[in-house]
């Protein structure tokens, strides 16, 4: 009698989100396909925000983030429709390039400075490698960005890929007064505002185990697609 009161507490933590890219040619109709099938099957704990790649490696990619769910609700989920699976092979997945990409991330609320569904129409998305061994390293140099980000005012979620292929932690900046936050004026020096938290010298020690434990990191800028998502 208990599992089920212990499965309903857990917490809606949990997004899952996948990436494909549109043919070129088929953009339009893409788009279309898309936004129908968001808003004839996602809501709810299932529903779709889709964010439009402006930057780097994934260009001209769609990322579509679905959720918040916890564990539990994805196990009890059960199967997806025959039509729902339908619409998607026939009307959208034939608009691709190819499979895409698919990932479960966990918010960490510990080590965030914005709550999880405080969202933002632009955002900045920073994703962090660790080397082999040094998950927990790059984990406790990551947490510790955390009062420097509180202490400017910026609205960083922070996740861990789950079971997704290479051990991942991804940060989200959430740009609320927009790109212009992104403008060298518009705060201090990241080694700067480090140092003003935790002493001088501290970034040099943070470069240090930066260096020791990330083995590469990247960053692209998207924009939400309201017009995509689940209404």
């Amino acid at each position: 009698m208990l599992i089920p009161a212990l499965g309903i507490s857990q917490t809606k933590n949990v997004i899952s989100s996948f990436r494909v890219t549109p043919k070129a040619d088929k953009v339009v109709e893409f788009e279309k396909a898309l936004a129908a099938h968001a808003q004839k099957y996602h809501s709810g704990d299932w529903k779709w925000r889709v964010f439009e790649v402006q930057t780097g490696p994934d260009y001209g990619a769609f990322h579509v983030s679905e959720g918040p769910a916890s564990w539990e609700a994805m196990d009890s989920r059960g199967d997806i429709s025959a039509e729902h699976i339908l619409d998607w092979n026939k009307n959208v997945m034939p608009l691709t390039t190819g499979a895409g990409t698919s990932t479960y991330s966990q918010y960490n609320a510990d080590m965030s400075t914005a709550q999880l569904t405080d969202y933002t129409d632009k955002i900045v998305i920073n994703h962090i490698y660790p080397k082999p061994g040094m998950l927990a390293a790059a984990t406790d140099i990551t947490k510790k960005l955390k009062k420097v980000w509180a202490a400017n005012n910026e609205s960083v979620a922070v996740y861990s890929v789950i079971a997704s292929g290479e051990p991942q932690i991804v940060t989200v900046t959430r740009l609320k007064g927009g790109l212009k936050e992104l403008d060298p004026t518009a705060k201090k020096p990241i080694a700067e505002r480090y140092n003003a938290v935790y002493g001088n010298g501290a970034w040099d020690e943070y470069l240090k185990i930066s260096n020791e434990s990330i083995d590469r990191r990247w960053s692209e800028i998207l924009f939400l697609r309201a017009d995509l998502s689940s209404k």
